[in-house]
């Protein structure tokens, strides 16, 4: 760890297109304060991805979800995050997806709970 002068979170986030003999994808992110890893995860995907984008767009979601809590933890521990927080993914299928949420028959099968990006 090193001493910086700010506490900017920033995320990104991958995912292994049904890269494992079962065709599921894996999920990966890892999340940065100041500069600082400061969480990371990897793990297989629940359901089986139709597209590398479903899968992206589903790390992107659990990715999401850790950076809301990591930017609670700040708050609670005083230190204010009222910034955006840039999460990088290498997908722009996905990006798109998450920049036009808008209900399209191609991306219907995502479940609902992801659409919170």
């Amino acid at each position: 760890m090193q001493k910086n002068k700010h506490v900017k979170i920033t995320a990104y986030s991958d995912a292994d297109w049904a890269g494992s003999s079962d065709r599921r994808s894996t999920t990966g992110y890892c999340t940065f304060v100041g500069g600082n890893l400061v969480t990371w995860r990897s793990k297989k995907q629940p359901v089986v991805a139709r597209s590398s984008a479903e899968a992206e767009y589903r790390a992107m979601a659990s990715t999401t979800s850790e950076v809301i809590w990591l930017k609670q933890l700040m708050h609670d521990i005083g230190v204010p995050c009222d910034y955006p927080i840039p999460m990088f993914c290498d997908n722009q299928a996905a990006r798109h997806i998450a920049n036009n949420p808008v209900f399209r028959e191609r991306t219907k099968h995502i479940e609902i709970d992801c659409h919170f990006i």
